[in-house]
C-alpha cells in the first residue's frame, strides 16, 4: 500500500537531447546575472510545467560562445510521467528562443547516470585561415588571417592520441587535479560539417574524441595548433608538454566560437 508519502517522492528521469548555437550565451552552466544555455531551458521549463517540480543536470558545461550540434541533459521531474512526450517536446520547442532546439526525449532508468554513463565525446573546432571572413561567419568558425603550415599542424594531431599528461593544456589546473586523460582520436580535416554560402571557400575541422576533457583542453590544444601553424611553436614544445612530469606552459586559448559539441555516445544501459 503506498503513503501519501510514497507518492509525493516519485520521480521521473528523462534523457534530452539537445543542439544550440552558443554565440550569444555565457556557456551552459546557469550563473545570475548571464544569458546562459542551462538558465534558458530552466527559465521554458519552468513556463511549460508550471506545477511541477524538476531540476537538471547537463552532460558537461561548454564554454562561451560554444554551439552543440548533439548536448544533452537529464531532467529529473517529481510526480508523474508526462503523459505525451511528442506534445511535451514540440511545447518545448515553442518556446524556446530560436538558437536552442530540442531534439529528441526519452523516459529512462533511476539507475541512469548522465555523468558517470557517457561514453565518448566528440568536439569539432571549425576553422579558416589566411584572408579576413565575412562577418557572419562569425559565429561559427574561428578566423585566423595569418598564412598556417596546415600539415605540420595534422601532424601534431597524431600526438594527442592516448592516454598523456593534458596539464599544460587546461586553464588554472588544481594541484590535485585530474590531468591523465585518453583521447581516442585526433585530427584536421576539410570542413563537411558546416556550410553556407558566405562562409571561405575552404575551412577545416579538429575532430577530436575522449570519454571526457577538462576545462578549456579541446581549445587549449587547438591554440597550440595554431601557434604551430604559425612557427611560434614546435612539435618538440607539443610533445614536451605532454609528457608525465612536464612542466610546460600553454596560455593560448583558441577563441570559444568554433568549438562545437559535435556528438555524445553513451554507455548501451541507457
Amino acid at each position: 500500500m503506498h503513503t501519501f508519502a510514497d507518492v509525493k517522492k516519485k520521480k521521473q528521469y528523462y534523457l534530452i537531447r539537445l543542439q544550440f548555437l552558443g554565440y550569444r550565451f555565457s556557456g551552459w552552466q546557469k550563473q545570475p546575472g548571464y544569458k546562459t544555455i542551462e538558465g534558458m531551458l530552466a527559465k521554458t521549463l519552468k513556463f511549460i510545467l508550471p506545477e511541477r517540480q524538476y531540476k537538471i543536470l547537463g552532460a558537461g558545461r561548454t564554454d562561451a560562445k560554444v554551439s552543440a550540434l548533439d548536448a544533452a541533459f537529464e531532467l529529473f521531474l517529481d510526480g508523474e510521467p508526462l503523459q505525451d512526450l511528442d506534445f511535451f517536446l514540440k511545447d518545448f520547442n515553442k518556446n524556446l528562443p530560436s538558437d536552442i532546439r530540442i531534439v529528441s526525449v526519452k523516459h529512462v532508468k533511476e539507475k541512469f547516470n548522465i555523468i558517470q554513463h557517457s561514453k565518448e565525446k566528440e568536439y569539432v573546432y571549425l576553422f579558416s585561415f589566411g584572408e579576413k571572413n565575412h562577418p557572419y561567419t562569425a559565429p561559427f568558425m574561428a578566423n585566423i588571417q595569418d598564412d598556417l603550415d596546415l600539415d605540420l599542424m595534422k601532424k601534431a594531431t597524431s600526438l594527442f592520441v592516448g592516454t598523456h599528461n593534458f596539464k599544460s593544456f587546461t586553464a588554472k589546473p588544481k594541484e590535485n587535479g585530474k590531468f591523465i586523460r585518453k583521447v581516442n582520436s585526433a585530427e584536421i580535416k576539410e570542413n563537411t560539417i558546416l556550410k553556407a554560402n558566405f562562409f571561405p571557400k575552404k575551412s577545416y575541422a579538429f575532430h577530436i574524441k575522449g570519454e571526457g576533457f577538462m576545462r578549456y583542453q579541446v581549445r587549449m590544444l587547438m591554440g597550440a595548433l595554431i601557434q604551430l601553424g604559425k612557427g611560434e611553436v614546435t612539435l618538440s614544445d607539443i610533445e614536451e608538454a605532454l609528457k608525465p612530469n612536464s612542466t610546460t606552459k600553454f596560455v593560448f586559448v583558441a577563441p570559444g566560437s568554433g568549438l562545437m559539441l559535435h556528438s555524445l555516445d553513451f554507455k548501451d544501459d541507457v
